[in-house]
């Protein structure tokens, strides 16, 4: 429908001024990447398709304004694609950042926090919450053993304001959670957030390189928290409007 579309829009510009250097053809190409492009809100897709299959440069130009355009118009006309058009006549409405989330395809490295201690599973608690610089604020800790990861701590560490001069003698090796899961810094948040899900994982240690992760290769840590705040940030510019009060 769209290359004929295109066709015949073409063929109407010949009649009215002729345009040796465009072709019919041309036009038809255009109209399909068009007809696309609108109806699945694919533009990349749409465009790159239709030049792979052609493989002609001087149509790409023509058709990204010919994509945009008809993506503007079917918005106008319907908000809705062909992909969401059924869902939404049965009342699931699907919100506009849902289409394409960005984050789920951004690597673990651009979501991490750097904000992490790494400390030997033989420190004394007691010792850990004495220290100065956590100034009372939630900390998160990755606990090493022999130089290889054994586990991580997530801890207020305002509690030690109730430990003055108490000693429990309980290591950070004794309180620490294994459930957590390794992350290299190109793996893809899609994959990694599945992979947590399945683990039922706290938080996710981000290390370099390939082999066996040692103390020497972390990065940085990425909680559930973290990926909540991911997200909002990568669906603020599709919300509109403020939050309705109950």
């Amino acid at each position: 429908m769209g290359a004929t579309l295109g066709a015949a829009f073409g063929t109407l510009c010949h009649l009215v001024i002729p345009m040796p250097a465009i072709t019919i053809g041309a036009f038809a190409m255009i109209g399909m990447a068009a007809m696309v492009g609108s109806a699945t809100g694919a533009a990349m897709t749409a465009v790159t398709m239709i030049f792979e299959m052609t493989r002609d440069y001087d149509i790409v130009m023509p058709m990204i304004v010919a994509v945009a355009v008809a993506i503007g118009v079917r918005r106008v006309l319907c908000s809705e694609n062909i992909y969401t058009l059924k869902l939404v006549a049965r009342h699931h409405f699907i919100p506009k950042a849902l289409h394409a989330n960005m984050f789920l395809v951004r690597p673990a490295g651009d979501v991490m926090s750097r904000d992490f201690l790494v400390m030997d599973s033989d420190m004394d608690f007691d010792a850990f919450l004495r220290q100065p610089e956590h100034h009372g604020r939630m900390r998160h800790v990755i606990i090493t053993k022999a130089n290889r990861i054994a586990g991580v701590l997530r801890v207020n560490t305002s509690l030690r304001l109730g430990l003055e001069g108490s000693s429990t003698g309980v290591k950070l090796g004794e309180v620490m959670s294994r459930r957590f899961i390794v992350a290299r810094e190109g793996d893809i948040m899609f994959g990694v957030i599945g992979r947590m899900w399945r683990k039922n994982a706290s938080m996710i240690v981000v290390v370099r390189g390939r082999k066996v992760p040692h103390k020497a290769d972390i990065l940085g840590i990425i909680t559930k928290e973290h990926v909540a705040d991911s997200v909002a940030a990568s669906v603020k510019p599709y919300a509109g409007g403020e939050a309705t009060p109950f």
